[in-house]
């Protein structure tokens, strides 16, 4: 039964049965690779991995926005922090340690570092406060980049600049479908509703399958199957299971204000390394707005303070970058769940609620919950 786009309840749990037994019934063994923090708390949360086929393995790659940001841009924010400026940030960056601290940990000490759940809260703290010098610490994929673009081609005060962490995810899977062990991808829904399915068919004319999936458990179900349709029939193409948000061109209007805001550069991903053409940055009309380069000579001491302070201490031992492409699970990890829980985080894949330690952590130590 259908209402408009939305199955009703008592349809959804039939569906889930027959797509899991279609998965079952299929000959075909995939290792797939989801690139979506959303995606593996589903995947979590409702115990997935614990109902799939020994055949079926499904894990995670860098999917989550705050556990890709790399370290030193979080001691760039920190510097600014100490050196005077006005930090403000979503809630889970001020919990991710850079070198030495996290933003959280000089807020304690005295800096003001301020939580927003927008750049919009950022710009109204600016107007509202002229005496403070307020950086927004933008992070994100593509999902968040065209709010910010859109904020910097409006009248900003002269008191606000960003700090930009911004990643573009097609790169990466590339990058990942040359280096892990990986027979298949589900691509990252919230992205695609902005950039559409297209930027995902090199990766299908290299001979990965790729479904572009939603974040509902029976989402992830017809993904896996997609994918294993695919295969049963020597094909690999971008197939949309995500049609009521995602159009194959995704959303021009987006698309276009980001390009008028930001160009293509290569980034660093934490725990992969620099990854070509993979990252966002100011245009240079907009360098004004860019607190990296405007604040320059004021942080500099501090963020060499930050950099000392971190070759003498002891850092507790981490393996995002093992977990991030793949190559981990969080139990391998000596810490997870003993020196590394979400209330004190060694890495940035405890902090997020997109994290994969942190979902492990919360609803199985062995990464299941309940399908519901």
């Amino acid at each position: 039964m259908e209402n408009g786009n939305a199955l009703s309840k008592p349809a959804v749990p039939e569906l889930e049965k027959k797509l899991l037994e279609r998965i079952k019934d299929s000959k075909v063994s995939l290792r797939i690779m989801h690139v979506c923090g959303t995606h593996e708390r589903t995947i979590a949360k409702y115990g997935l991995r614990s109902v799939l086929p020994e055949k079926i393995e499904v894990i995670s790659g860098p999917g989550c926005p705050v556990c890709v940001t790399p370290e030193e841009d979080v001691n760039i924010a920190i510097a600014l922090a100490k050196s005077g400026a006005t930090v403000v940030t979503f809630g889970d960056m001020m919990r991710v340690p850079g070198s030495a601290e996290s933003l959280l940990d000089v807020k304690s000490e005295g800096a003001d570092v301020k939580m927003v759940y927008s750049i919009d809260d950022a710009i109204a703290l600016a107007e509202k406060k002229p005496e403070l010098e307020v950086v927004f610490f933008g992070i994100g994929f593509e999902t968040t980049v065209p709010a910010n673009a859109a904020a910097l081609l409006r009248n900003t005060p002269e008191n606000f600049s960003i700090l930009a962490s911004q990643k573009k995810t097609p790169p990466a899977i590339n990058l990942l479908a040359s280096d892990a062990e990986v027979d298949a991808f589900i691509a990252p829904g919230h992205v695609a509703t902005i950039i559409g399915t297209k930027p995902f068919e090199p990766l299908a004319e290299t001979g990965f399958p790729v479904v572009v999936s939603g974040f509902e458990a029976i989402d992830i179900l017809l993904g896996i199957s997609l994918l294993q349709t695919q295969v049963e029939n020597g094909s690999s193409r971008v197939d949309n299971g995500y049609p009521r948000a995602v159009k194959p061109e995704g959303n021009q209007i987006a698309l276009k204000i980001m390009d008028r805001v930001f160009e293509t550069s290569d980034s660093e991903w934490r725990g992969i390394g620099n990854i070509e053409a993979s990252g966002l940055v100011l245009r240079k009309e907009f360098e004004e707005k860019d607190a990296a380069k405007k604040y320059e000579d004021l942080y500099a001491s501090a963020l060499e303070d930050i950099r000392k302070k971190a070759e003498g201490k002891g850092k507790k031992r981490c393996i995002c970058a093992a977990i991030l492409t793949g190559k981990a699970k969080p139990p391998q990890c000596p810490n997870f769940g003993k020196d590394c829980t979400p209330k004190s985080p060694a890495g940035p894949c405890m902090v997020s609620q997109e994290g994969m330690c942190y979902n492990w952590f919360r609803y199985s130590r062995e990464g299941g919950g309940k399908l519901a």
